[in-house]
């Protein structure tokens, strides 16, 4: 499965919301407008309650998704906290409330949550370099300017999911942020681009001013105080959990089992945390309440509110009653038919995980969905059915398949459009091994050796540690490779030219960053 680009935080949100004013593209952006009164009452909210099990379990059975535990809040009581499935096929254990579950891109609101506190209403507008000395962006302008809220809302230039190609390849954090330096940059807060380690940068500079590592901050600003206790921003804590449910993936005979391992401590803010149903709904009771939490106020209110606030359009209308998706800062922020603010975000880990939390304020009502399997559907459809249920009575469509069909697409958007499994028939030879074998560089990606073995076979090596690719001949100087990793686009391409002088990497060049030279 492809680069999964968490398309919540634009796509569905613009089904689901109508237009809102449009919060300026410049830092200190206007409250949006006061919330209408409270809709639904409390045989609505039952009602989507006692559907919730049979939601889930249908959903279970139709996907086979092994794995779900959910949690339902509404005026500050926890009315249902359930655990479904197992927590990794082929054992017997149970999922329960408690079982710790990698959150994926949910992350992204629960950093924005600590770093409200941290930084108050007027630290989201300070910039982020003068805490990361090896920050830079492209230009120097930009570099100097962009602020902790630029970052947390997308709008810094970024292209699209910066540096994770790097994390895929193994380059720790420090790395990655200090190379984002050489991404082509849009037009700074007049553009959106949902960017992992824009948000990542943003938080480290607040946990730098701190004089903390993010994993500390984030413990002792919202895990602890608000009791917490099996939520982390470590990889090592969620390893280490006895209750936790293993990732999972579905293989080519339809099957679920647990292939891989994600370890996503280099984005830590905006994809690293794990935690529980129960703890999830703590910390929604929290959101609701405005950073109180049983009469104390643990994160300020006034700066967890500019969280969902609108800061960037992620989906412009595409029609004229089309509806518009923006987002906050860590948060997709979207206005439905009744004019009510809906907050959502989902996470999603191809190598196994798929999460969803959406909230509805002004109704004081809010769930949170967390499965142990790759993206099919069914962390968002339990989220959309159940607030369909509440509004209608009823789900307003089969959510299940609309989702899973745009997880698709966006797998299939960074596939190569080359079938190298079926080579032309008159493909012309590959040269002598010794023309292609070499290390070439890239000063974004770092080395890329390939060597050849006795019997001419190339092998490419990528990365620090390294990881090393087979190469197949597919026609003249270009062969190609199975891609691994979070961001797998199936096989790629590698084109030699100038007699071995440059390798471009297809995969890898989608910003024109992926040619090696020797």
């Amino acid at each position: 499965m492809g680069t999964v680009r968490w398309l919540l935080a634009a796509g569905l949100t613009a089904l689901l919301g109508t237009a809102a004013p449009v919060a300026a593209a410049a830092p200190g952006p206007s409250p949006p407008p006061p919330q209408p009164p409270a809709q639904l009452d409390a045989a609505d909210v039952e009602r989507a309650v006692d559907r919730v099990d049979g939601v889930v379990r249908q959903a279970m059975e139709r996907t086979g998704v092994p794995g779900v535990s959910v949690a339902v809040v509404h005026d500050d009581k926890v009315i249902h906290l359930q655990g479904y499935g197992v927590r990794k096929v082929g054992e017997a254990a149970k999922v329960d409330p408690d079982t710790v579950f990698q959150l994926a891109s949910l992350s992204k609101p629960i950093a924005s949550t600590v770093v409200a506190q941290a930084v108050g209403v007027e630290g989201w507008e300070r910039p982020v370099a003068p805490n990361l000395p090896d920050f830079r962006l492209k230009d120097p302008w930009v570099t100097s300017h962009v602020t902790v809220a630029d970052l947390f809302s997308h709008r810094s230039g970024l292209p699209d999911h910066a540096g994770d190609l790097l994390e895929d390849l193994g380059y720790d954090q420090e790395y990655i942020l200090s190379h984002l330096r050489y991404e082509p940059l849009a037009p700074f807060r007049a553009s959106y681009a949902y960017t992992n380690f824009g948000l990542t940068a943003a938080a480290e500079s607040v946990a730098e001013e701190k004089g903390v590592p993010w994993e500390k901050l984030a413990a002792d600003t919202l895990y602890r105080p608000a009791g917490m206790d099996s939520t982390s921003s470590t990889f090592a804590d969620f390893e280490q959990a006895a209750d936790r449910a293993a990732g999972h993936v579905k293989t080519a005979d339809g099957s679920w089992k647990p292939m891989f391992v994600r370890d996503p401590d280099a984005q830590s803010p905006a994809g690293g945390v794990s935690s529980s149903a129960r703890d999830m709904a703590t910390w929604l009771r929290l959101q609701l309440a405005t950073g109180k939490l049983d009469g104390r106020q643990i994160i300020d209110s006034d700066s967890l509110q500019r969280t969902h606030w609108p800061q960037s359009v992620a989906n412009p209308p595409h029609a004229p009653a089309g509806r518009t998706g923006f987002y906050g800062l860590g948060w997709n922020v979207s206005y439905d038919d009744e004019g009510r603010l809906r907050l959502s975000h989902t996470g999603a880990f191809a190598l196994g995980a798929h999460t969803n939390v959406t909230m509805l304020p002004g109704e004081q009502l809010g769930i949170v969905v967390l499965t142990n399997g790759a993206p099919a559907g069914v962390a968002d459809a339990v989220a959309l059915d159940f607030f369909d249920i509440a509004q209608n009575g009823e789900p307003s469509r089969d959510w299940i398949p609309l989702v899973d069909a745009i997880y698709e697409q966006q797998a299939e958007e960074g596939r190569s459009k080359t079938d190298f499994a079926r080579p032309p028939s008159d493909a012309t030879p590959a040269k002598d091994a010794d023309t292609y074998a070499g290390t070439y560089t890239s000063d974004y990606y770092g080395p890329a050796k390939v060597t050849a073995g006795e019997d001419g076979q190339l092998v490419l090596s990528l990365g620090p540690k390294p990881e090393t690719y087979r190469l197949t001949h597919y026609d003249g100087d270009t062969f190609s490779f199975e891609t691994r990793g979070e961001n797998a686009v199936g096989r790629t391409g590698a084109t030699f030219s100038g007699d071995g002088r440059t390798v471009r990497i297809e995969y890898l060049d989608g910003e024109g960053l992926g040619t090696f030279r020797r």
